[in-house]
């Protein structure tokens, strides 16, 4: 099996002072630089995927910004393969699927934000193209949501995306759990 490391969007317009701040965003990066430090480690392949929002009125991850840049917590090195994106699925209109292909990628694990659209979105169209997913539920941040009148806090969207996707899209571990139990 050949895995992957893929981080998504983990952006500086996610964090504090940016212009669509998450939930616990500084933590969760701490834990996808800890994800991103076993992948070196262990010489694994590692994918960064850079959402540049290119529609009409859009208001963060504005190409040439600051706040598109990838944070520092995960900055890319030279080698590591760079998606860049326009959609919440990372593989619509991108080379990713090629790349997967091209490198004999069967296995991906999953880390980034936004947990209830990018991430979400990514995994799913993992699965339905056939690959291996489990999602490190702790190197992921989101944000409350609103509904008519009811607004559902970021632990509670985190929580029920996360529910959604554990089983049959993939396997849900914590930074911890996958590191300290994984099989090259």
């Amino acid at each position: 099996m050949s895995t992957a490391l893929i981080l998504i969007d983990i952006q500086n317009d996610y964090f504090p002072g940016g212009k669509m701040e998450l939930s616990e965003s500084l933590a969760a990066s701490l834990k996808a630089r800890d994800l991103l430090t076993f992948f070196r480690k262990n010489q694994l392949r590692v994918i960064h995927v850079q959402h540049l929002s290119v529609r009409p009125g859009a208001t963060f991850f504005i190409p040439g910004t600051t706040g598109a840049a990838i944070h520092e917590n995960v900055r890319p090195l030279p080698a590591e393969t760079l998606i860049e994106k326009n959609f919440p699925n990372s593989f619509r209109q991108t080379r990713l699927l090629d790349h997967l292909r091209e490198t004999g990628t069967t296995s991906l694990t999953i880390a980034g934000m936004m947990t209830h659209m990018c991430v979400e979105a990514t995994t799913r169209a993992a699965f339905d193209l056939g690959f291996e997913c489990t999602l490190i539920h702790d190197a992921c941040a989101t944000r409350s949501l609103s509904f008519g009148n009811n607004t559902v806090s970021a632990e509670q969207v985190q929580t029920s995306f996360l529910a959604a996707l554990n089983g049959l899209y993939a396997k849900i571990l914590s930074c911890d759990e996958f590191t300290g139990g994984f099989k090259p």
